[in-house]
């Protein structure tokens, strides 16, 4: 193999080349620059459902287009579940179960999940995000989650339940949520991340998300 910072002929079938090669018939490519290439279509073949309660943000179409430019950006297909793609029912009851069911075709056209696990509307993570993650376990399909809190679980459960609520257990393992979220996002090899400054974010945040798109990047790349 070529070393790092070496040229080698521009013609097909060399090592390290691609397709790409055609274009230079009588120059000389950069082994790093074919190889950043080889990396890119590699792991563009995978296609990430962007779980979480983000759908019901206000701006919730343009913060979308704004995770799929990420996930784009490394190499991923970043499949957001928009509620305004759900077609035109007539009814409340024919709009949920048109929801429901495009939600249930995107998740089986993608490759992983990546879950926003921020807690919404409670101690723990949207109860519909956690569905969809149940759903990708049971599929045997990578789970990617993150949290814009660094708070524990343990925490956020003391604080909702109250003084009045002594007598219940609650899980005292300090994880970022349940411990079957947690479980369930592990089973891949990677944790929930977290802002690593220990500072809490809204649930629009997206700088961990872009750290936990680069993980599940790194991890398609490992599997090509």
């Amino acid at each position: 193999m070529e070393p790092l910072g070496r040229t080698v002929p521009g013609r097909r079938g060399s090592v390290g080349l691609c397709q790409h090669d055609a274009c230079y018939p009588n120059r000389l490519v950069p082994l790093m620059f074919v190889r950043s290439i080889h990396l890119v279509r590699l792991v563009m073949t995978a296609t990430a459902y962007l779980a979480g309660p983000d759908v019901f943000l206000p701006n919730a179409v343009a913060h979308a287009a704004t995770k799929v430019e990420i996930c784009r950006r490394a190499g991923l297909r970043g499949l957001p579940p928009l509620n305004d793609e759900a077609g035109t029912a007539v009814t409340e009851l024919e709009l949920w179960r048109a929801i429901y069911e495009k939600d249930i075709a995107m998740m089986e056209k993608s490759d992983l999940i990546i879950a926003n696990l921020t807690p919404f509307g409670g101690a723990s993570a949207d109860s519909g995000t956690l569905i969809e993650v149940g759903w990708f376990l049971g599929r045997g399909k990578p789970i990617f989650g993150y949290s814009n809190t660094p708070e524990n679980f343990e925490s956020r459960m003391r604080r909702q339940l109250g003084a009045t609520q002594t007598d219940f257990d609650i899980e005292g393992f300090h994880l970022p949520d349940n411990l079957m979220i947690v479980g369930a996002v592990a089973s891949g090899g990677y944790p929930i991340f977290l802002p690593t400054d220990g500072k809490a974010r809204g649930l629009d945040a997206l700088d961990v998300f872009e750290t936990c798109v680069e993980a599940a990047a790194r991890y398609f790349a490992g599997q090509a």
